[in-house]
């Protein structure tokens, strides 16, 4: 980084609105790692708060950021992002500009560089752009494509959807400039057939990569598996069950919950548990995300009593409950009423730092206030309710009004009880 862009980097820092931090540290020498992190993390932090367009581009501009670094790219996709959903009517035109201007930097003249460029334009909608991008590369210093810029195109293209774009570069472009694919490829080409709900279309890429000597990963068949589990295939769950298990890629409780997810997804709640029993008695620790799948597949039968014990047998497994498990868990309870347990599951989460939505925690504040009304709780626990909204106000101060909004719909009734004092 040039001293004429760290300075202007220190000086957006010092004259950013939102903050009154001291100046960016600069070591003895400027290009050291240590100057690279503490300079990335200042553009970080002005990047996250701000909100012009122009501004943004002057940060990262100034922080001179690189793909090469992970604060960096971080950054990056956040100057991205938030250009792209700004209402501004020039932040297309200055976001291409950005975007050009990077891929064009001297220093950034490689083909890792240029393929996160190609991620960038799939990131802000512009895939148009990302394809140009690709097919050009030779006049931006790099005259051999290989399957990272490929794969960073197949990317672009799952970021915008386009599934029909991606195949049609899978099956073209290889040919064209001569890249082999890699495991990676064929990876974004099966995520690409999952997520457009043609599953069964991933078999003929596994005979693909048969054909030309690459082995499927873990990786691989976790994709296809979530696939049909969500399409509601348990057959062919099973047949990829199997493959695991032949090609050895089998490992803990993971190939099974994708059976267990598709069996929760076809209501058969009770063949869902009964395998996981099984799997847990023959000696495999349990998985949170396989509880997760059990717990939320019971709730929505309306099973709360075996979602419960299923959430407490985690702990008690040694296996401890996710932020999922818990919002998925209290936003049921207090659908079905009992507002005290998830109180106390509310309390636990912000203990961990977890804060569930505003609707969860509406649902279980205007619970409790109906509850006290009703004379079927005590005040205690309205004290309680009172100390999570005060959490809640201080975390989330943008909530304020929306907290209010909620006390002025209450029943005269429960005025009395009101949160706010």
């Amino acid at each position: 980084m040039s001293s004429i862009a760290r300075s202007r980097l220190r000086s957006l820092y010092l004259s950013h609105r939102h903050f009154s931090a001291p100046s960016i540290p600069t070591p003895e020498n400027p290009n050291s790692i240590l100057a690279r992190k503490q300079n990335s993390r200042a553009a970080l932090a002005l990047l996250k708060s701000e909100s012009d367009p122009n501004r943004i581009i002057d940060i990262a501009r100034a922080a001179s950021l690189t793909p090469a670094s992970h604060l960096d790219r971080t950054a990056l996709s956040i100057t991205v992002s938030k250009l792209s959903k700004t209402q501004s009517s020039a932040s297309p035109t200055a976001l291409r500009s950005f975007l050009d201007e990077f891929k064009s930097r001297p220093d950034l003249q490689s083909e890792r560089s240029i393929s996160y460029a190609i991620i960038l334009y799939g990131r802000a909608g512009m895939l148009d752009q990302a394809i140009h991008t690709f097919q050009h590369l030779d006049e931006l210093g790099v005259p051999q494509r290989t399957a990272e810029s490929l794969n960073a195109l197949l990317y672009a293209c799952l970021l915008n959807g386009d599934h029909d774009q991606l195949i049609r570069i899978f099956h073209e472009l290889p040919k064209v400039y001569n890249i082999a694919p890699d495991i990676k490829t064929y990876n974004r080409v099966i995520q690409s057939f999952c997520k457009s709900g043609k599953s069964t279309s991933a078999y003929a890429i596994l005979d693909e990569m048969g054909q030309g000597g690459i082995k499927p990963n873990k990786t691989t068949y976790n994709i296809l598996l979530s696939g049909l589990s969500s399409e509601g295939k348990h057959e062919d769950v099973e047949k990829v069950l199997e493959m695991m298990e032949k090609n050895d890629c089998c490992s803990g409780t993971s190939p099974h919950d994708a059976k267990i997810r598709s069996l929760c997804r076809a209501k058969k709640m009770h063949e869902a548990k009964a395998l996981f029993d099984g799997i847990v008695s023959s000696g495999v620790k349990p998985d949170p995300v396989t509880y997760y799948h059990l717990i939320i597949g019971f709730c929505k039968e309306g099973d709360l009593e075996e979602a419960k014990r299923l959430f407490d047998e985690m702990g008690e497994k040694g296996c401890e409950p996710g932020s999922g498990s818990y919002f998925t868990l209290i936003y049921y309870l207090c659908q079905g009423g009992q507002f005290d347990t998830a109180l106390r599951l509310g309390k636990e989460c912000m203990e961990k730092d977890w804060w569930p939505c505003f609707s969860t925690m509406k649902l279980l504040v205007d619970g409790l206030v109906k509850l006290l009304v009703d004379g079927l709780v005590k005040d205690s626990k309205m004290k309680e309710a009172r100390e999570i909204v005060g959490k809640l106000k201080e975390r989330f101060p943008k909530t304020a009004q929306m907290w209010k909004d909620v006390e002025d719909g209450w029943p005269q009734k429960g005025r009395q009880f009101s949160l706010f004092g």
